[in-house]
């Protein structure tokens, strides 16, 4: 009987409330340091973020990040070579990040950021590939965010906005070379000759007759491309690919 009644009080204890005030205490200052903890953390990552933003905004003349290349991933490293080759072949540029006029995504940030802490480095000297008016005003065409390795080497970050227009590798053709225009101005000539009406000029039509026709639009479309040219301040790709001077 005394058995069953010490079991009975053990399963029935009085509550001690001191005990209850420091359980209570312990939960509240657990809370508040997951709460701080939190703060810290959000904290950090808007400091950073702020930092990442400063520098893609900021001239940098760093040409080369210290990276851990047991980290990288290979199918992001590019060489000069081939952004040159794409730069030019598409009619792009290739500058740094302080002369994009367009917006940065926060992807992109988050992405630098990630990289910097998995490589334990601060990144600088940022590149962007995009279309040439990406640097003159917002659009959102397909820039691509790249940090120089060393050597004439970019790692590719981040690529957002659309992508280009199929056929935009086509439209800039002409402006590779002055030997592309000149096959082009005469294309064009040909294409715009075949399209006249040639009862125009004569009741009969002759391969004299059409030589005319096209020497003259060769002249006209030769005119339309100087002035063009001039007027707009154009240039081939190769020399503007990686310009911030020159317009395009």
């Amino acid at each position: 009987m005394i058995i069953a009644i010490n079991e009975r009080d053990m399963l029935l204890q009085k509550t001690n409330i001191q005990k209850k005030l420091i359980i209570t205490k312990q939960k509240d200052i657990t809370s508040d340091t997951i709460l701080q903890e939190v703060q810290d953390i959000l904290s950090k990552v808007d400091s950073d973020r702020a930092r990442i933003a400063e520098n893609l905004a900021t001239k940098s003349a760093t040409a080369s990040n210290q990276f851990n290349f047991d980290l990288l991933e290979t199918s992001e490293i590019y060489s000069i070579r081939h952004i040159k080759k794409i730069a030019i072949n598409y009619r792009l540029r290739f500058l740094d990040s302080q002369y994009f006029k367009g917006e940065i995504p926060q992807e992109a940030l988050s992405k630098i950021r990630s990289l910097e802490k998995k490589h334990g480095l601060e990144l600088k000297g940022y590149k962007i590939l995009a279309p040439s008016r990406l640097f003159k005003l917002k659009d959102p065409d397909d820039p691509i965010l790249f940090v120089p390795i060393n050597n004439d080497y970019y790692y590719l970050i981040h690529k957002w906005g659309n992508d280009l227009h199929p056929f935009r590798k086509a439209f800039m053709w002409p402006y590779k070379s002055m030997g592309n225009l000149l096959v082009f101005i005469l294309l064009l000539s040909y294409l715009l000759t075949l399209i006249v009406p040639h009862a125009l000029f004569s009741k009969t039509s002759s391969t004299a007759q059409f030589l005319i026709i096209y020497f003259f639009m060769v002249k006209s479309v030769v005119a339309m491309v100087v002035y063009y040219a001039f007027a707009k301040g154009k240039n081939f790709s190769p020399a503007v690919w990686n310009s911030r001077f020159l317009k395009t």
